[in-house]
């Protein structure tokens, strides 16, 4: 967890630090917190009185004591705040609007129409997010913002820069019209790395210092916490796991590489390759010109062609696994994101087994390999995390500003 100190006129730091702190326990003392943090008590009872002032945290039952009074324990109240999270894929869209501990209240999915201009696209976003606070009944106070996970590169006024599988969607200010067509707040990111925040607030990650999300949809990103901190790099474009060359003479990769992870693992390239030997006469059940979601149903079942195809790729998949973990020396690896489908559990052992057994430092340290629970959703839940963690989360370049 996030250390605090007790500077002088810090106080805001601190405060973000004590409400992570109750956020990723899911339940702890103010004791707890002062040890934790590196808090005095007298900072974390300030602290944590304004906090409950503030309708954030409530009191919830009590731990036993091995002397004096029992210790209260804190947590979030997932009523306090609702933001409403929104991933924009190139062929549908998924809504989830989520409480402040990043559980969903509702979902929606959409499909993007064909040819429809981006103008139109969004505010048709504007207006089904709209909707989905109506129907909920969140009034507008409690509304902290919206969130929205797109595809990169982004910059940093929050438009998508020369997006591959976008055609027309270039230099659009996606953010500002969002904006100004919801009313609300947008904060941005990748789909990626809105993934890993949103595992960071609600997921499997909420008490890991360091761990990479590795995610699988349309193409394949990654999102990077490091000691705790999101890592966006120089340009917010860092954690693009899906450019590690896997095969050196592999295909020529959109990106002007060729080989690269997405190149021959994202869900085309497997529908791809499964057509390709289709044709040459490979022996399976599947006919014609299986979508991806079908390729994983047969893979499971245990089709020979889709096993073959699968397993080629959970391979692809391992080896820049452990390229992160041998970069980054991360305590965690979550797999995730919408085109994991029926092989999600394939995939985590093939990589778990490369992750403890071909990393140079396995014998000092495994890292962890985990599906996400949120996996289908990562990115639309991890979009209304955005906006919680923008909101909330300790901040260290706030102590160097004035």
């Amino acid at each position: 967890m996030q250390m605090g100190t007790n500077l002088p006129k810090v106080g805001s730091y601190n405060r973000a630090v004590v409400l992570d702190a109750i956020q990723v326990s899911d339940g702890i003392s103010r004791v707890q917190i002062a040890e934790r943090a590196g808090l005095t008590a007298q900072t974390v009872s300030v602290i944590v009185r304004r906090l409950l002032e503030e309708g954030l945290v409530i009191e919830d039952g009590s731990l036993p004591s091995s002397g004096g009074k029992p210790r209260t324990i804190l947590r979030v109240d997932p009523a306090a705040g609702h933001a409403v999270g929104i991933h924009f894929d190139p062929g549908q869209i998924s809504y989830v609007l989520a409480d402040l501990a990043g559980q969903p209240v509702a979902r929606l999915r959409t499909d993007v129409r064909p040819g429809l201009a981006p103008g139109e696209v969004i505010r048709q976003m504007a207006v089904t997010a709209r909707r989905m606070l109506g129907e909920a009944r969140v009034p507008d106070g409690k509304v902290l913002g919206v969130g929205l996970a797109c595809p990169g590169p982004l910059d940093a006024d929050g438009a998508m820069r020369f997006p591959p599988r976008l055609t027309g969607w270039d230099h659009v200010p996606i953010k500002r019209l969002l904006e100004e067509h919801t009313g609300f707040p947008v904060t941005f990111d990748n789909d990626a790395a809105a993934a890993a925040i949103g595992e960071r607030w609600a997921g499997l990650a909420r008490s890991t210092p360091s761990f990479a999300y590795l995610y699988l949809g349309t193409g394949i990103g990654g999102g990077l916490f490091l000691d705790n901190r999101i890592y966006r790099g120089r340009s917010l474009n860092a954690g693009e796991f899906g450019h590690i060359t896997v095969v050196p003479d592999g295909p020529e990769c959109y990106c002007g590489n060729r080989g690269c992870v997405e190149a021959v693992c994202c869900p085309s390239a497997i529908e791809a390759t499964v057509r390709a030997r289709l044709a040459g006469g490979a022996r399976s059940a599947l006919g014609g010109s299986p979508g991806h979601a079908a390729i994983c149903a047969a893979a499971a079942a245990g089709d020979p062609l889709a096993r073959e195809v699968i397993g080629e790729v959970a391979a692809r998949l391992a080896d820049a696994a452990v390229s992160i973990v041998n970069v980054l020396d991360i305590d965690l690896l979550v797999i995730g994101g919408p085109a994991m489908h029926e092989v999600a559990g394939f995939y985590r052992q093939v990589i778990a087994d490369a992750v403890a057994t071909r990393p140079l430092a396995r014998r000092l340290h495994t890292a962890r390999v985990e599906v996400s629970p949120i996996a289908a959703d990562a990115a639309a839940i991890g979009a209304a995390s955005l906006v919680f963690h923008a909101t909330y989360a300790p901040r260290l370049d706030a102590l160097l500003t004035s």
